[in-house]
């Protein structure tokens, strides 16, 4: 049984997920915030980062080596395209998501309004979140809206990894109440629409929205209750600790 420890709520962990459930493998969730990981965890994952997969004896903690691994480990159906300049693009808007959008979106936007508010009492910037409103989520969109297909999914008529990545991201935008703007950016929203409208997504979705406003130290138990793949043995920790990378 694969191991996946992190949140639910996560869009790296999302990514990683969305990858199992499109491949149907079977796999259970250590559902913990990475601030609340304790010294094992910290053992597993030197940048106190989420995902971490366990197989075995096999530890990965980078999301993108955990999705390459996932391919490998079951080829189909295939979440990286065939042909090989289409699977070196699908893995550059990984990257791109991971990278960029994991910045604006994550760490400009919900770390501010959600993360620093609910994990540590803090108040958010909101000077950094009005002028990433203003000048940074515009270029990301633009970006996106450039690399859009016509209609469906980017590779073709199924899922890949180049549609999963970006995706994770806009399920947190939306839960600060940011929505992407399908007047400026129709082909982006048309796109980003149909992946998260997808069975991977629209299968976690349900189960993100019902522990969205849980307490953190009660997800767990919020999580068994409603049949999620939960894993016996947790490595939380009952007081946050910040990570070492800096955000």
């Amino acid at each position: 049984m694969i191991k996946i420890v992190g949140s639910y709520l996560s869009p790296y962990v999302r990514k990683v997920l969305a990858c199992l459930e499109a491949k149907d493998l079977a796999y259970e969730v250590d559902p913990i915030v990475p601030f609340f990981g304790d010294d094992r965890f910290s053992k597993l994952s030197p940048l106190r980062r989420i995902p971490v997969l366990i197989d075995g004896d096999l530890v990965l903690s980078d999301s993108s080596v955990i999705c390459q691994y996932i391919e490998d480990k079951q080829p189909e159906p295939a979440l990286f395209p065939a042909d090989i300049r289409d699977r070196a693009r699908a893995r550059w808007l990984e990257e791109f998501a991971d990278t960029r959008m994991g910045d604006v979106f994550i760490w400009r936007l919900f770390n501010q309004i959600a993360i620093r508010p609910s994990v540590w009492g803090e108040k958010g910037d909101r000077e950094l979140v009005d002028r990433t409103l203003k000048e940074d989520v515009p270029a990301v969109l633009d970006y996106l809206e450039s690399e859009a297909p016509a209609e469906g999914f980017r590779f073709g008529p199924t899922l890949s990894i180049g549609d999963i990545a970006p995706a994770c991201f806009f399920r947190n935008a939306a839960w600060v109440r940011f929505q992407i703007d399908a007047a400026r950016w129709p082909r982006a929203d048309a796109w980003m629409g149909h992946t998260l409208a997808s069975p991977p997504f629209k299968t976690l979705a349900k189960i993100e929205d019902a522990i969205l406003r849980t307490p953190i130290p009660e997800q767990r138990n919020a999580l068994m209750a409603l049949g999620a793949p939960i894993a016996g043995e947790t490595f939380a920790t009952g007081a946050p600790r910040r990570g070492i990378m800096p955000t």
